[in-house]
């Protein structure tokens, strides 16, 4: 630890063995050594003790609508990704789709690049985006560095990314699986959806029997078909149906090379909350019912479900009215979700490793994100200093997403971010921001 320019050391550092006291040494922005937390500190690095606040690997969000540019009135870089420093996140990866051009080819995911790299508070990755017309494009963005692609199999709710059909899944997935690419899946079936009640109008009941559990189903069976057929990386983004968990975890057991997010508001917030006309709470798929919650907890406990990411889908405040069928679908958790999962997991019996693990550890891993995601040495000193035991009122002015709708509005959250370091910098400060210093990232050859 001679060389190290920074030392940083708390009680409770959580690493991948465990929760102890430690000493953090890093040097370059890398993370060189995790020792005993009495280690001697050089002169000559700086020094920081963080007492008993909870050292965390910086979280990894690899569901995010950044919208930039195109729509940059929604959200942007430059907000986004500072909600995102503020809870904890050090990593987002992008979703293809409303921004425009969406990222469906290299030459929009070069505009993309462009228009993020000074405007990014913490590192930013991105996905490309699998359309009906574009499979030869699929290669060419692989080679770009997209850590993978993104599909609809019902519509997008955006005339700029279509869905595909069962033919043009199979082209596609054939397409990624032949270099053993990812491709990451909005699981609804468009006929189930439009074989159910389209009531509209301001009751979430019927929202919610428009968008129903059938959907996701019958789509993540067919999904697992495909990619056991093909044994293509396949991943399912935002589940919401208990329902598909006997078959995800049947396909995981069969060797299928599938894995599955949750999202943190299919795991704090219920239909049976949901005020009628409230369309802050609308998402798609669906807030279910807290028995279907009770199951998605369960399932990420066993591992059926891997990981928790937000989903952060923001819009301007206007798309957000009181009819659920009109309405903007998307729910704008950055700066919120690693509170609301925490608040949530510790009345369920899980501690700060499971939260770290849903949320960092295992998101990297699905990006093939090898320096981020643990503090270990080798790693980039990404960190969040979190008071878990602090509560503060959800104020939707205090947000940092540019357009302050929020579902969890005046809700007592457990879990305070005290700051967020990027690569050995403190880049959030008690709600202080810095600069912008974040990196464009590339997914790893």
């Amino acid at each position: 630890m001679s060389d190290a320019e920074l030392v940083v050391r708390s009680t409770r550092v959580i690493t991948p063995e465990g929760t102890r006291a430690a000493a953090v040494a890093v040097t370059g922005g890398k993370i060189t050594a995790v020792l005993p937390y009495d280690a001697h500190v050089p002169s000559g690095a700086r020094f920081e003790d963080f007492g008993d606040d909870v050292l965390l690997p910086g979280l990894v969000d690899t569901h995010v609508h950044v919208n930039d540019p195109g729509r940059t009135h929604w959200e942007g870089f430059w907000t986004a990704t500072r909600a995102a420093a503020a809870g904890g996140i050090t990593t987002l990866i992008d979703m293809p789709l409303n921004s425009l051009p969406p990222t469906t080819t290299v030459g929009n995911l070069r505009t993309k690049q462009e228009v993020a790299a000074t405007k990014a508070h913490m590192d930013v990755g991105f996905w490309g985006g699998a359309l009906p017309d574009n499979v030869k494009d699929l290669r060419p963005l692989h080679d770009a560095g997209v850590f993978g692609f993104k599909a609809f199999l019902s519509p997008s709710g955006v005339d700029e990314f279509p869905h595909l059909d069962q033919d043009q899944l199979a082209l596609s997935l054939a397409e990624i699986a032949g270099f053993d690419g990812l491709l990451i899946v909005h699981a609804e079936d468009p006929h189930h959806l439009e074989a159910a009640p389209q009531h509209g109008g301001p009751k979430y009941a019927d929202f919610l029997a428009s968008r129903p559990r059938d959907a996701e189903d019958t789509a993540i069976a067919g999904l697992i078909a495909q990619a056991k057929r093909l044994n293509a990386r396949v991943h399912v983004l935002h589940l919401s149906s208990s329902d598909a968990l006997p078959l995800i975890a049947a396909a995981k057991a069969e060797g299928v090379r599938i894995t599955v997010e949750t999202c943190p508001h299919y795991l704090t917030l219920t239909a049976e909350e949901v005020p009628d006309g409230a369309s802050e709470f609308k998402c798609c798929p669906p807030i279910r019912e807290s028995a279907n919650q009770d199951l998605l907890w369960q399932a990420l406990a066993d591992g059926t479900i891997d990981c928790v990411v937000t989903d952060h889908s923001p819009s301007t405040a206007d798309l957000k009215t009181d009819d659920f069928a009109t309405a903007w679908g998307g729910i704008s958790g950055l700066q919120l979700s690693l509170a609301a999962v925490w608040t949530e997991a510790r009345k369920r019996g899980h501690d700060l490793t499971d939260v770290v693990r849903w949320m960092s550890s295992r998101t990297a891993q699905l990006a093939g994100l090898d320096q981020k995601g643990a503090i270990e040495a080798g790693r980039d000193a990404d960190f969040a200093v979190l008071a878990p035991d602090e509560t503060f009122t959800v104020d939707p002015a205090a947000l940092q997403h540019r357009n302050r709708v929020t579902a969890y509005a005046g809700k007592t959250l457990s879990g305070v971010v005290k700051s967020t370091w990027l690569r050995g910098e403190r880049i959030v400060l008690d709600g202080e921001f810095t600069e912008p210093k974040g990196r464009l990232l590339t997914r790893t050859p």
